[in-house]
């Protein structure tokens, strides 16, 4: 294995084995680093709905040698329609193919997230050590080392520790102030599973607003299988606890607050019951002021979750991971002007991400009311007509993340 071009091999924990993990696996191990990724899921996470790459997410992944992977497993998905409660498209925004410009709310790169996973993984199994099916407990750090330890009563020490555990990170949770809440909240809920494909699922997703603020899409990833998405727009107690309800709890809520929401509602309350994957969430936002105390340091959406709204979680996630390893390949025999530079590097774009998520926005999207939806719409349909979203995707002079560059490549001179 290579050194760092400081010289010096670190010893790394990274405390989640999603896509900012094992992200930061490829290009630390590249560094001349040893990793562990440990991840508290018995196998690796390779579930999970639809997702997207865009602006300089693309890059990033194409610096790690992995665009050809990713494009032979990309879902076809050819753009969004907007459908009333018969299911009859009232207007269709394509997606933006033409390689210029900004892509619309269908990335050209749509792909599945575990076919995400499994690429990273082959990419990254054979140089780090990944160890299922125990977390990462809790820590202790002095000048010279952190210790974390394990859900399996086991401890280990280690040069660095990375957070790359989700939105409710319990590593955030330990360097932050408690009375600190990290999460800005959009007032949005989601939940996201899998029914059986039938034959007028097209590789349009559909969209169909109901009033109350709720939304159903659907979007179809094989032959055999599509996604189906309950979005509401509510700001209670309920809604907020849900999430950490057992999933029994979990089905009757969505199936109760959308009982009477039409198009084909029960389908996919009847496939919900019986689904191999169910997941919700709260929409929120990441933000604090700080990624990392001494040994410390968040990534992905444990330090700046952009929200599903953003485009850009997953994207988001590649570029933190390529800017914190260029970092600490760069500098790993200074930890602390490692981190605090990519905080200065990567600050920027995350500031440009999270701002382009626009409640006011968010709430044209889901309307309270039938009238509001029909101006929606008949708006948005008269905008296709004209060919207003393509034309203007296709002149836009930047996608989303705006003109902050991606940075060189973190792997040092002469490493693997």
């Amino acid at each position: 294995m290579t050194r760092g071009s400081g010289g010096q091999s670190l010893r790394v924990l990274v405390a989640g084995g999603g896509i900012a993990g094992q992200a930061l696996a490829f290009w630390l191990t590249r560094g001349g680093h040893r990793v562990t990724v440990a991840e508290r899921a018995p196998a690796l996470r390779d579930t999970g709905a639809q997702v997207d790459l865009r602006g300089q997410g693309i890059e990033a992944v194409r610096r790690m040698g992995l665009l050809d992977a990713v494009r032979r497993k990309l879902v076809d998905e050819a753009g969004v329609a907007f459908i009333d409660a018969h299911g009859r498209p009232r207007a269709t925004i394509m997606a933006n193919t033409s390689g210029k410009g900004r892509q619309t709310l269908t990335s050209e790169y749509e792909i599945m997230r575990g076919d995400l996973v499994r690429i990273l993984h082959d990419a990254t199994k054979d140089d780090t050590e990944y160890v299922f099916g125990v977390g990462v407990e809790g820590f202790e750090q002095d000048a010279g080392k952190v210790v974390g330890h394990f859900s399996d009563g086991s401890s280990g020490a280690y040069d660095l520790l990375i957070g790359a555990d989700g939105q409710g990170s319990r590593i955030r949770r330990a360097i932050l102030p408690q009375d600190l809440d990290p999460y800005w909240r959009t007032g949005i809920h989601m939940a996201y599973w899998f029914v059986p494909r039938i034959a007028s699922d097209s590789n349009i997703r559909d969209t169909c607003m109901v009033p109350g603020g709720r939304q159903i899409m659907r979007r179809s990833h094989s032959p055999s299988e599509t996604q189906v998405y309950f979005v509401l727009r509510e700001e209670s107690a309920e809604a907020s606890a849900i999430h950490r309800a057992p999933v029994e709890d979990r089905h009757a809520f969505w199936a109760s607050r959308f009982r009477d929401a039409g198009w084909q509602t029960e389908r996919f309350v009847e496939g919900m019951r019986t689904s191999p994957f169910f997941y919700s969430q709260e929409v929120v936002q990441v933000r604090t002021d700080t990624w990392s105390k001494g040994r410390v340091v968040l990534a992905g959406d444990a330090a700046h979750c952009a929200s599903p709204y953003s485009g850009m979680g997953v994207s988001g996630g590649l570029v933190g991971a390529h800017v914190l390893a260029g970092e600490i390949n760069r500098h790993p025999d200074d930890l602390p002007a490692a981190l605090a530079g990519y905080d200065r590097v990567l600050r920027p774009f995350v500031d440009e991400i999270q701002g382009e998520v626009n409640p006011r926005l968010l709430r044209l999207g889901l309307p309270m009311t039938r009238r509001a939806i029909d101006a929606f719409q008949a708006t948005t349909a008269l905008a296709c007509f004209l060919r207003i979203p393509g034309l203007a995707a296709r002149l836009a002079t930047r996608d989303r993340g705006g003109a902050w560059e991606l940075p060189e490549d973190p792997a040092p001179s002469g490493a693997l």
